[in-house]
């Protein structure tokens, strides 16, 4: 059987393959910095969305499939971008009227709307840690603020002075001409107003260490780059902060990957190696628009964790990263029950097929059991016919289904059924539209209603789904047909479990009264 560091050296599962790409960097050399060095950048503009979360969870998956493959230490950095200036007041915050003043000063320096920390972008950092937190990633955090005040960007600062005309070149080529006219790579900070400054510079003395610009409020003005007088246009500052930490690793949404020659040209002429690249599409609203801090459309990462576990919401994010995601609150239920199958998967699994599961690299390796014995899928169906507000309701049927099950030996099924009931009362709920049946499918359902008031066989999945089937095979083609007719009928939806599953769970008697209830008309 194939090691682990073996099998990871080929295995095809995304992680790995850019794992190895980091491996190819030092293969004559160790780092300097004695460590790998895993980056993502954060801008704390807005709320933290689910896009950020899925940034540092697909890294960390990198991360943690380097650690199988290399003994060289790693170090993951979550840098937050907190000086830079607000640009427009975003929608989803209270009373946004008391920012607008503040357009242009640094996140830092914007008081925090919600009362609860010194200012904007402290509140904005403290969400991200909080939501980072909750999943247990290892991370080191990084303030933009404390970076460049405290000192530590001011030897890339002065680089940048020493090297401004060939840093300007690499972004003037970017740029339209009217830009250009204006454009700085350096931001100076107002030392009166606290605004982030759009000037062009007059001049950058290297010597120095200063920039010389046009005060907008009157006459000339020279400040230090150093100290947190000046910030870096983001571009620039992408590049400049690779070089600066001696980054190895970053990955980032689609709409960078058309700057990624210009934040490598930026590291390079600042005397450092760009660091390994990986850019993911974007993820989607229900409406297909991107998923946006200041707008707060998609899913948060609260709201999905009030339906659905931390894993499934990371087994969604492993999902092929290339491919643009579509992400509201209909992809749960079948990222929770995808997330367990390949749970169950794993256990028969060699070592290779192991390392391509998403689930070894949710849990590092570490691959729990699954304890759902009836998919998340099937418990909202089962809530909704029963009309489940509590855990008790469905438990119920649970333990008639599954006798040696209960809330203590089964913690996570446990907490499956309680999300089920929040996610049927807020979306299934309010969704469900009943009809009555056509001729053909009525005289379906009478039959179906039949064979099971005379069924004696086992009360099992596959039994009753062949009872379904029989009925359906004499009267649909296709069989589909008559499936959606027992959703759309019975369920009040337009898509389903297994009925013979449903059946199973829900109790055959049972489902005979609600055929009875359906046929009369009760329903609708």
């Amino acid at each position: 059987m194939s090691t682990i560091r073996d099998a990871a050296m080929t295995s095809k599962a995304w992680p790995f393959e850019e794992a190895r790409k980091i491996l190819k960097r030092y293969a004559k050399a160790l780092p300097e910095k004695g460590y790998v060095l895993f980056e993502t950048g954060y801008g704390p503009s807005g709320l933290p969305h689910i896009g950020t979360f899925g940034e540092v969870a697909r890294t960390t998956m990198v991360r943690r499939a380097f650690e199988q493959i290399s003994d060289i230490p790693t170090k993951l950095i979550c840098f937050s971008d907190d000086l830079d200036g607000l640009r427009k007041v975003p929608g989803n915050v209270p009373n946004p009227e008391t920012l607008e003043p503040y357009l242009q000063r640094p996140l830092t320096d914007v008081p925090d709307p919600f009362g609860t920390h010194e200012s904007f972008g402290h509140h904005n950092n403290a969400m991200l840690r909080r939501f980072l937190d909750t999943f247990g990633f290892d991370y080191e955090f990084i303030s933009a603020r404390e970076f460049y005040r405290t000192g530590q960007f001011d030897e890339i600062l002065l680089r940048c002075a020493e090297r401004y005309d060939d840093l300007m070149k690499i972004m003037l080529k970017s740029l339209r001409e009217e830009r250009q006219q204006t454009y700085s790579i350096f931001l100076p900070i107002h030392p009166d107003t606290g605004r982030v400054m759009y000037v062009p510079m007059k001049h950058v003395d290297a010597a120095n260490g200063t920039v010389t610009f046009d005060d907008p409020d009157g006459g000339e003005m020279t400040l230090p780059v150093t100290g947190g007088n000046v910030k870096l246009q983001w571009k620039p500052d992408f590049g400049a902060r690779w070089a600066a930490l001696g980054v190895d690793f970053e990955m980032y949404g689609k709409e960078h990957a058309t700057n990624e020659k210009i934040y490598d040209a930026i590291c390079r002429t600042l005397g450092a190696k760009p660091p390994e690249h990986f850019s993911y599409e974007l993820f989607l609203d229900d409406q297909g628009q991107k998923i946006s801090k200041s707008s707060g459309n998609g899913v948060s990462i609260d709201e999905w964790l009030t339906y659905a576990s931390t894993e499934s919401l990371s087994y969604f994010m492993y999902q092929k990263p290339k491919t643009a995601k579509r992400m509201y609150f209909d992809v749960i239920p079948k990222a929770v029950d995808e997330y367990h199958q390949q749970l169950r998967g794993f256990v028969g699994q060699d070592t290779v097929q192991r390392l391509n599961n998403p689930v070894w690299h949710i849990h590092n390796g570490d691959v729990p059991t699954s304890d759902m014995v009836v998919p998340f899928a099937m418990l909202l169906n089962l809530a909704s016919v029963s009309q489940a507000d509590n855990k008790d309701t469905l438990w119920g049927f649970i333990q008639r289904y599954a006798p040696d099950t209960d809330p203590d030996t089964h913690p996570s099924m446990d907490q499956a059924v309680g999300f089920a009931v929040a996610y049927y009362n807020d979306f299934v709920k309010p969704a469900k539209v009943y009809r009555l049946p056509d001729d053909t499918e009525r005289e379906a359902l009478e039959a179906l209603r039949e064979s099971l008031v005379h069924y004696d066989g086992p009360v099992e999945d596959e039994a009753l789904q062949s009872v379904v089937y029989a009925v359906g095979r004499e009267r649909f083609d296709p069989l589909r047909a008559w499936f959606t007719a027992l959703y759309e009928v019975l369920l009040g939806a337009s898509q389903g479990p297994r009925f013979g599953g449903f059946i199973a769970l829900y109790g055959v008697q049972e489902t005979v009264a609600l055929i009875d209830n359906a046929l009369a008309g009760e329903l609708v």
